[in-house]
Parts: structure tokens; C-alpha cells; sequence
């Protein structure tokens, strides 16, 4: 069975991913910083009949990194890479001139450092399976600007630019950027807790992931939206 690992997994988008790719038989090695709710979503992927090792851990943490990895080479090597865990720099969201430069800099550790580090430490067994992927998961904040999600963008447009580089230095891979849209996350809570708006559950744009990977398009950036629309 190949083998995925989510990063920030225990809700929203990476629980509803690794949810749909149990489905389809993945072995799962998921990770979180709550161990509690992380130990929550793996028992219940495993009622499903899923193999699931389940890690707490900061990802900015270099020896978490490679306790992830480790544990896919026990279920048999890296075949998918999704880094989803994020931070914002901020909560709630605020101006420029307001935004703590420790914020920032734990946004672009969590959101770009980490996840090279992850890369990193996963690319022998990325480029060793047959379909190596790796994703990581955009915004369209990395390419709009909207007011008080500077920092947030920047990290994910920093993202988005070392996916585009990573998918130039490894042909052999695919390297896909994808941008969700709106969803109704803990993370966009946290981001405007005023905003009453509806959004729509994380559910809803995974078909988009799992397109990417029946298709297997080029290395590129790619929307959810496009590719729901497209796909129906």
C-alpha cells in the first residue's frame, strides 16, 4: 500500500485528506501538535481498517521531522509528502504595522522552514517510490494581497516559490502547490473570529487533492477550485 505523511492532520483539511486517502487504502502517518485530538483521528481511521501511526510533534522540530519519516519507512517508504500544518503569525490576523516580528518569523518557520526540512529529510524515499509526490498546501493570500494577511502570504508565497523550485530540481517527482480556497477551519477562525460568513468544510475541495493524484498533471500550482470545476 503506498504511503502518505500529513502534517497538521488531526482536523480540517489534513484529517478530511487522510480520511479520503484511507479510503483508498493509504497507510497514514499523520501528525499534529494536540496528541489528544491527533489520537482521536487516527482511531478513528483505523475503525475504518486504515494503518495509521499517529506522532505528536512540532514539525519545526528537526528531530520530529525524522521520527515522521522513520515511522513511514516502517510501513514502507515516503510515497506522498502533504505539508498542511500552518501558522498565521498572528491571532487574530493584524496590519503590517502591527504584525510581531516573532510572529512572523514562526509563520515562516512553521509554513517554509519546516517544510523544506520535512522535504529534506524525506527525498530518498520520495525519489526511490515509483510516485513520489509532494504537496504543500497554498493560499490565495500567497498570491492576493488582502489586508492583514501579509505575513500569512508571505510565508505561503515563499512556499509556493520553494514547491515551483523543488519540482525544477527533482523531474522525477511531482511537486504540486494547491490552494484550497475558503474553508471553514480553526485556522481561518482564529485568523477573523468575526467573520460570520459560511464557508464550506474542508471536505468539500479534497476531491481537487485526489484528481491530483489520479491525473499526476505536471509539477506546478494549481487551485482547487479550478480543478472541481474542471473535473466535473
Amino acid at each position: 500500500m503506498p504511503v502518505a505523511i500529513i502534517t497538521g492532520a488531526s482536523k480540517g483539511l489534513g484529517r478530511a485528506l487522510a480520511g479520503a486517502l484511507a479510503a483508498r487504502g493509504w497507510d497514514l502517518v499523520l501528525d499534529a501538535r494536540t496528541s489528544e485530538v491527533l489520537r482521536e483521528t487516527a482511531a478513528e481511521l483505523e475503525a475504518r481498517g486504515a494503518r495509521v501511526t499517529a506522532v505528536a510533534g512540532d514539525v519545526t522540530d528537526a528531530g520530529h521531522r525524522a521520527e515522521l519519516v522513520a515511522a513511514a519507512g516502517k510501513l514502507g517508504g515516503v510515497d506522498l509528502l502533504v505539508s498542511n500544518a500552518s501558522a498565521l503569525g498572528a491571532e487574530p490576523l493584524v496590519r503590517l504595522e502591527a504584525l510581531p516580528l516573532e510572529g512572523l518569523r514562526r509563520a515562516l518557520e512553521v509554513n517554509v522552514v519546516a517544510a523544506l526540512g520535512l522535504v529534506q529529510e524525506a527525498l530518498p524515499s520520495l525519489r526511490a517510490s515509483e510516485a513520489g509526490t509532494v504537496i504543500t498546501v497554498s493560499s490565495d493570500a500567497a498570491a492576493e494581497a488582502y489586508e492583514t494577511w501579509g505575513g500569512y502570504g508571505a510565508s505561503k508565497a515563499a512556499l509556493d516559490h520553494m514547491a515551483a523550485v523543488l519540482g525544477e530540481e527533482e523531474p522525477g517527482l511531482r511537486v504540486w502547490a494547491v490552494d484550497p480556497g475558503d474553508m471553514a477551519t480553526d485556522l481561518y477562525a482564529a485568523a477573523v473570529p468575526d467573520d460570520d460568513d459560511p464557508r464550506p468544510a474542508p471536505a468539500g475541495v479534497v476531491p481537487a487533492f485526489l484528481r491530483l493524484l489520479d491525473e499526476r498533471p505536471a509539477s506546478g500550482r494549481y487551485a482547487a477550485v479550478s480543478l472541481l470545476v474542471e473535473g466535473r
